[in-house]
């Protein structure tokens, strides 16, 4: 396709405009909703250059900060450019950028961490204030001005739909072929006018191809030719073939135990390097026409649809290496028969996650004893990236599972503890805990049944006989019996770390 053939509609060929014009019209202390999730689909060239208007309005003393929404986590040409300008007053719901993570942690930059279902309704039922704002990447506009999505949905038929004022990227960068992969759904409500999702299947579409946007909104049209984030994953190391080589084998156990199908279930998994090597175990493991219903589609996923271990795979966006995405464009049109992108309120959506009946597979940072889980806060108090759908998956799955090796920092951490500093997941969503020293099944025990389970399979050896010692202690003290704990001590292998550099 030519640049112009990008953009169909005459109405709105008529607003095309620099990036730079277009970031003017986005004005200090305002909403705005920018696409993208997980690296992929988000604008790549109006946040640098209203970065720079930012940076332009700092030289003249003014304070100029705005409020950033988005999918997921962006990319630095969003993330890192607007908070490198300190251009960021409240970020939402997910970030992974390390300028974004170093500013909130200073205290510089609010930051909400939101579950991502919870995402849309919340800007609907007007949570967060009014949404000024949207500046949406696309990979083209039809002749009645429809558009076309990217490589990412997210959260951006919400954003259409609740800015006062829309700002469009067309980029040629993104393969033409991916129109026709989406399912954008329309009929979602506010209670209490809710209806069922009618979902049953990953595969099924019951929804538009194409986003919809009144062109009088639109005030501007920016022409873009830049690739996504496109990280590239390491290869499996031992840590991560140990992990998903416990998950097949229990995987292969509820298979023959008929807790689930030869199938399995619709798969879920996060972002990582583990999750790519659970993947790749899959690949070349004895279970066929797999599905996934997940946020994500990663490298490990693109290379079991081509090799026909996965049949369908559903999702909000991709997290492609640049050799999977140059996949993916040149046999679109094989990927485009099997991959349905759709809206994060249908993707992470609790009614269908449960209808379904999802493996859940996510990492964290730390999990205690007793199984409550820890994925986004390190020693407490310091953000690492954010909860993402995780609760969203662990909460509804069939099956909760979290992954982590046993240590990290070379060692001089456990993430077997007593108590987590933090708590993102309850002991009541957590099923499944596995590192490579091995995989606790807690599914039917009580607290005390699920420490020794944990510290048995889980903990890494050097920090097993501590474990062991704190929990024996825990149930002499007698000062309850149900989830024994020492309340000096729960927290003082992180305190430990904190004054020495090791727990």
């Amino acid at each position: 396709m030519s640049t112009e053939s990008r953009i169909r509609c005459p109405k709105l060929r008529q607003r095309i405009m620099s990036a730079e014009d277009a970031a003017a019209l986005i004005p200090s202390g305002v909403n705005v909703g920018m696409s993208g999730f997980t690296g992929a689909g988000y604008p790549k060239a109006v946040p640098g250059a209203l970065a720079e208007h930012i940076r332009a309005a700092r030289a003249r003393d003014e304070n100029f900060r705005i409020s950033v929404w988005t999918g997921a986590s962006t990319a630095p040409e969003l993330d890192g450019a607007l908070a490198e300008v300190d251009g960021i007053q409240m970020r939402l719901p997910y970030q992974s950028d390390p300028l974004c993570r170093q500013k909130i942690n200073d205290g510089q930059m609010e930051y909400m961490d939101i579950h991502l279902s919870h995402v849309a309704q919340h800007a609907w039922s007007g949570f967060y204030g009014k949404l000024d704002i949207a500046v949406i990447e696309v990979v083209g506009v039809t002749e009645d001005g429809r558009l076309i999505p990217s490589s990412s949905v997210g959260n951006n038929k919400t954003w259409i739909d609740q800015a006062d004022k829309v700002i469009l990227e067309v980029n040629q960068g993104q393969s033409a072929g991916l129109e026709g992969m989406h399912d954008i759904y329309y009929g979602t409500a506010l209670p209490p006018r809710r209806k069922p999702i009618p979902l049953t299947r990953p595969e099924e579409r019951f929804g538009e191809k194409y986003l919809m946007c009144p062109p009088e909104k639109v005030i501007a049209v920016v022409e873009t030719n830049a690739p996504d984030r496109n990280s590239r994953f390491s290869p499996p190391d031992e840590n991560s073939q140990r992990i998903a080589n416990h998950l097949l084998e229990f995987f292969a156990h509820e298979v023959e135990a008929k807790r689930l199908p030869p199938e399995l279930l619709p798969l879920q998994s996060g972002v990582g390097n583990i999750a790519n090597a659970v993947m790749a175990g899959l690949n070349e493991g004895p279970f066929n026409n797999l599905t996934a219903f997940t946020e994500v589609l990663q490298d490990g996923m693109l290379a079991m649809l081509k090799s026909g271990k996965l049949a369908k795979a559903s999702a909000t966006a991709f997290s492609l290496s640049p050799e999977a995405n140059e996949e993916l464009a040149k046999n679109i049109d094989f990927y485009r028969d099997r991959i349905v992108l759709r809206a994060q309120e249908i993707s992470n959506h609790p009614e269908v996650i449960r209808r379904l009946g999802v493996i859940a597979l996510n990492g964290m940072i730390e999990a205690d004893i007793y199984g409550n889980v820890n994925s986004t806060h390190v020693m407490a108090s310091r953000i690492m990236n954010g909860i993402g759908g995780s609760g969203d998956f662990a909460r509804n799955g069939y099956l909760s599972v979290f992954m982590t090796p046993s240590t990290a920092k070379d060692g001089s951490i456990s993430t077997i503890v007593p108590m987590v500093s933090h708590v993102d997941h309850t002991e009541h969503d957590v099923q499944i805990v596995v590192t490579e020293q091995g995989l606790a099944d807690l599914r039917g025990l009580p607290p005390r049944q699920r420490a020794l389970n944990i510290i048995e399979n889980c903990a890494h050896p050097d920090f097993r006989p501590q474990l062991r010692d704190y929990f024996e202690r825990a149930c002499n003290s007698k000062r309850g019996m149900h989830t024994p704990h020492l309340l000096d001590e729960a927290l003082s292998w992180h305190h430990r770390y904190e004054t020495c550099g090791h727990m």
